[in-house]
Order: structure tokens, then sequence, then C-alpha cells
């Protein structure tokens, strides 16, 4: 199967209301470039460098998703372009996407990384911790980001009822989220731009539509193994 056959049937299986992100990590332009062929204008990226060098390459209608941690002192390198940020996990690389995003007159989209997952090497907030964040004076100062609603990665598992778990509570995160149930002070900062959960890569996608994602990543089923 070829990269474009992939992307159809992908999207073929796909409810219209769902973004697909194609990971494209580690991939030569040239497997880019077909998918771009085929119709994808959304590309997903984990390292910051990557994805500045397959900016200056690609064609400029093209999205840029930064799908991977990200280190504060990086965060400039990408400030010019990016369209979305997945991975936001504390308030210090908010302040510093903030900062860069004012550097290049953007307002750059994010989204607030929750830890569902069992795993610890996972990155992401608590509950708690997204609830000082909202809450914070720093936050609320803030110009230059929008947060349009969360990200997370389930456990790495075969047990579906594991990985349904966690993204059912991510689901139940974010609804919290756009009803002001987190940090009331902040909701006229955020509530009109909460529309966006990424949660669902190649292996289990599937079921975090069911479970209510809008934003889907997905790598190897397009471009093949890595």
């Amino acid at each position: 199967m070829s990269i474009a056959s992939n992307l159809n049937s992908i999207k073929a299986t796909l409810p219209e209301n769902i973004t697909l992100v194609a990971v494209s990590k580690t991939k030569p332009v040239s497997d880019l470039m077909e998918a771009y062929e085929a119709g994808q204008r959304i590309f997903g990226e984990n390292k910051i460098q990557e994805m500045a060098d397959k900016w200056e390459q690609m064609p400029k209608d093209i999205q840029w998703h930064m799908i991977g941690h990200v280190q504060t002192n990086k965060v400039k390198f990408m400030a010019p372009f990016v369209s979305l940020i997945h991975g936001v996990d504390s308030l210090k690389l908010l302040q510093e996407i903030n900062k860069q995003a004012a550097k290049n007159n953007r307002v750059i989209d994010c989204l607030l990384q929750m830890h569902i997952a069992e795993e610890e090497t996972k990155f992401g907030l608590d509950e708690n911790e997204l609830n000082a964040l909202l809450s914070s004076t720093e936050f609320k100062e803030m110009q230059h980001i929008r947060i349009l609603g969360l990200m997370g990665m389930a456990t790495f598992t075969e047990n579906q009822n594991q990985i349904r778990k966690e993204f059912i509570y991510l689901k139940y995160i974010f609804d919290s989220l756009r009803r002001g149930a987190h940090s009331r002070d902040a909701q006229q900062c955020i509530s009109t731009s909460i529309s966006t959960i990424s949660m669902g890569m190649s292996g289990d996608y599937q079921l975090a539509i069911e479970c209510g994602s809008t934003m889907v990543r997905i790598g190897s089923s397009i471009f093949g193994g890595r």
C-alpha cells in the first residue's frame, strides 16, 4: 500500500468532525510530499529542529503541529510558524511560548497535556496542576497564547478496558473545562476557544473517537513503521 492509499483508507473511516494529524517524525520530505499530494495539510513532528527543517522545504499552506515533549530553550525555533503545540505541561513552558509568540507578533494555539496513563514516563498535568495553572495570575496575563483544549496519551498496553478508562477520564476533564468547573475566574480566557481533545494514535484512534476525541495523531498506519 502506498502512503496516499493508506491515508485515504484512514480518512474514509474518520467522522467529519475528526481532525487527522499525520505524524511524520523521522520521515523524509518525499514521504510527506506524497501525503501532501493526496490532500493532507496537517503534519505532526516531535523534534523542533526536524520540524523547522521540513517547514523550510515544504509548501507554506501546511499546518505544523508539535506533538512531542517541548524544551523551553527550543520554543524560539518554532514560534514563527507552528500551528498548534500539543504537549504543554507546565506554566513555565506556557510562559516561554507566550514570550516567543509576542516576539513574532503571533498568538500560538496550545493544548494542555494531561497525565492520564499509569506509566510514569508520560509527561502531563494532573487535575490539581491544571487548576493551579488556570487560576494563576501569570496565565491570565498571557496575551499571545490560546488554549484550544487538552491532549493525553494512554498507557501502552493491550488492555482495551484500561485505555478506554483513561480516554474517558480525559474526556471528563475536557467537559469540566468547557463547563468552567476548572477555575471559574480563568474561564473568560479560555471557554470560547475550548474545542479540541487530542487523543488516539495508530493503535487506538478508533477507541479514542468512541470516547470523544476530536483530533487523532496517526503515523505508522500512514507512513509505515519507523
